[in-house]
């Protein structure tokens, strides 16, 4: 089972349009997570309509009609493995200790909010995935994207993706 993660993409209020790379790997992959701040509901649409499985939460930055739509938590059993997505987690230091806590029956949980990418493993068991933003890179030398991939309830090639910068 291939995957795409993305978070924050804040379209249009920090870019037009989601990157072209994203938008071409959308209906490749079995399963397209957003970790929510769409800000717009036509991104919604626009994944909705081109991925074959969307698990996706609102965040921060999102009305009432993308609330309406979306949960603040999702829960997907992909592959064998319990996942959860959430947009926002707290600060950096102790993120692990309070997921790990409010998690506790998540093997993977995805992340936004920072737009700063992140890959740790909480309480020997919980990983924390945040792709960071392909649209606002904020502080980040560039904006990012993961991709990852299930097989046998393991799960394999974590991988963070830049987006080259235009020009």
């Amino acid at each position: 089972m291939e995957l795409l993660l993305m978070s924050d993409t804040h379209v249009p209020a920090r870019a037009g349009a989601l990157p072209g790379e994203l938008l071409d790997r959308v209906p490749r992959v079995d399963v397209v997570v957003h970790a929510g701040d769409w800000v717009d509901a036509a991104t919604l649409d626009l994944l909705e309509a081109r991925a074959r499985r969307l698990v996706a939460v609102y965040g921060n930055n999102d009305g009432p009609d993308l609330r309406a739509r979306l949960p603040e938590v999702a829960y997907a059993d992909l592959g064998g493995l319990r996942f959860g997505v959430v947009h926002e987690t707290g600060p950096a230091q102790g993120r692990e200790r309070r997921c790990a806590e409010r998690f506790p029956d998540l093997d993977v949980l995805v992340f936004g909010h920072s737009h700063v990418p992140w890959d740790t493993v909480a309480d020997d068991r919980l990983r924390l995935l945040n792709p960071g933003s392909p649209t606002d890179r904020r502080r980040e030398p560039h904006c990012t994207y993961m991709t990852a991939r299930v097989a046998d309830g393991i799960l394999l090639d974590v991988r963070l993706h830049r987006i080259p910068r235009p020009g």
